[in-house]
């Protein structure tokens, strides 16, 4: 191993070690599932912004989001992070309180809980569909993260795939099964923090490496369609290929996924005191945009420092600021131990994202198929046990799923970011602001848009080249529609489900 090398992994053993000493911390504090699942709803604005934003920003903001600029340039980057910006603040304008508010007064602590209960559905069916929602969707997601890592501690240090991968698993499962919510949240908000100095010093380092800004500026500016929004840069061809309206509309869809996305609604939960909403909000946008923004002006400023021979071509674009990194390694003791800072970032990302993920799908196993749908009656102890059992199990799986090396971050992300998208939005919206919306019609609503997420993407897409746009849009317009109707078409909801609705809507 590298003095350059050494250096990087003394940087990211401390950081693991610190992310593990707050599991141990919190999972003394970590009394009951309410805590492990949600905190005792006792997160403060600042947590509560950092903490959702860097569990939604996973390891694509600093491997996928990158990785496509540097392969097309703007356009795909650019109107996706306008869709996520927009998405982000309208999400913590019109949902963030009122779900905090509902959610308290009918005792939710997970999503299905909430669905379940908002709706008063005794039977448990709209529950269990929620529950299953969540786990089809988040083991893949979470295998993308175990994927990032993977692929970061290969490149690195040359070590095996699959090795790398199943490490990086069990440290995530560790302090997230030992401390629970608290823990998670409490680790997401050391890692934004991580991120945005892993971003800034990247960038100020490659456009070093690329000669300059200006320099950056006309490599973009010689490839076709590179730096426009109405074009993307056809790196086979060497030639732009025309980014149409319907793909801008398709591509700015990623910003209704954020109505769906169990882990930051969990956020919104468990936020302490509901008025200090408008600091996170805040706190959360600004963010989100300079992030996403560094991110993209990566992916440009990698394609120039390659283009200046300072790096060598890419095999994999998503691994240009694990490539950067290096190359920064490379120049002294002082400058690996920053790249080590940088590469904990990526590892931060990740991590941030996968944690909340497997405390969500955990959540939906124990507590609202087994507890919930099937009935076993457990002990408060007991329930953490299955909790923590539940919690190992998805994560094996999402090894399984992510053992193939050449999977793509981006594209797992994006069909999972889809399904809860079109699953949970429309009926998070219609829960929270439309009373006559009823257990049916959620019912009818999530299946629908689960549904239409898998139909769209592998049979309808296919059929013409209209039609291939991103299977979010339709399918959240379909699953809204269809909820809309049945509600409609069925019998009105019952006087007390009505009187809740009105009591927190008149909620100051």
């Amino acid at each position: 191993m590298t003095k350059s090398q050494i250096c990087i992994m003394i940087s990211i053993v401390v950081y693991l070690a610190i992310v593990v000493i707050i599991g141990v911390i919190f999972s003394k504090k970590t009394k009951n599932v309410g805590d492990f699942y949600l905190g005792g709803r006792k997160l403060g604005p600042l947590v509560t912004a950092m903490s959702a934003e860097a569990s939604d920003m996973s390891s694509y903001l600093l491997m996928g989001l990158p990785g496509l600029a540097y392969l097309t340039g703007v356009a795909d980057v650019g109107w996706t992070a306008i869709g996520l910006a927009v998405g982000t603040y309208l999400n913590w304008l019109i949902v963030a309180k009122r779900l905090r508010r509902y959610s308290d007064r009918i005792g939710a602590i997970t999503i299905p809980d909430y669905f379940s209960l908002r709706y008063k559905e005794n039977k448990k069916i709209l529950m269990a569909i929620a529950a299953v929602v969540i786990i089809v969707f988040f083991v893949p997601y979470t295998a993308s993260g175990f994927a990032a890592c993977g692929k970061l501690f290969g490149t690195l240090f040359g070590i095996d795939y699959h090795i790398a991968m199943v490490i990086s698993a069990i440290v995530i499962v560790g302090y997230t099964s030992l401390g629970g919510f608290n823990a998670a949240s409490t680790t997401d908000f050391i890692q934004a923090i991580i991120m945005t100095v892993a971003l800034i010093i990247v960038l100020v380092f490659g456009v070093n490496q690329a000669g300059g800004w200006d320099a950056v500026m006309l490599n973009a500016k010689s490839l076709p369609g590179y730096i426009s929004l109405n074009s993307t840069y056809d790196a086979v061809s060497q030639s732009a290929k025309a980014y149409t309206p319907l793909t801008v509309c398709s591509t700015l869809a990623w910003g209704l996924g954020y109505f769906g996305m169990p882990h930051i609604l969990l956020r919104f939960m468990a936020i302490e005191d509901p008025n200090k909403i408008k600091t996170s909000r805040r706190v959360a946008t600004v963010w989100v945009v300079i992030s996403m923004g560094v991110a993209v002006l990566i992916g440009i400023v990698g394609k120039a420092v390659v283009e200046a021979k300072a790096l060598a071509p890419l095999d994999d674009s998503e691994t240009i600021i694990i490539q950067l990194a290096t190359l920064l390694a490379d120049k002294g003791i002082v400058f690996g131990l920053i790249a080590g800072v940088i590469l904990a970032g990526i590892l931060a990302s990740t991590m941030s994202t996968s944690d909340s993920q497997l405390l969500a799908a955990s959540s939906s196993a124990s507590e609202n198929l087994l507890g919930g749908l099937f009935k076993l009656n457990l002990s408060e102890s007991a329930k953490m046990v299955v909790a923590r059992i539940v919690l190992i199990a998805i994560s094996v799986i999402g090894v399984i799923i992510a053992w193939d090396s050449n999977s793509s971050v981006f594209g797992i992300v994006s069909f999972a970011w889809a399904g809860f998208g079109a699953a949970f939005g429309p009926v998070i919206l219609l829960s929270l602001f439309w009373k006559r919306s009823n257990k049916y019609g959620a019912i009818a609503g999530m299946l629908a848009g689960g549904i239409m997420v898998f139909v769209w993407k592998y049979v309808i897409a296919g059929l013409a080249p209209v039609l291939n746009i991103y299977e979010l849009l339709p399918a959240f317009v379909i699953g809204l529609v269809v909820n809309v109707i049945v509600s409609l078409v069925t019998p009105k909801p019952d006087n007390e489900v009505v009187e809740t609705f009105d009591e927190v809507k008149a909620m100051k």
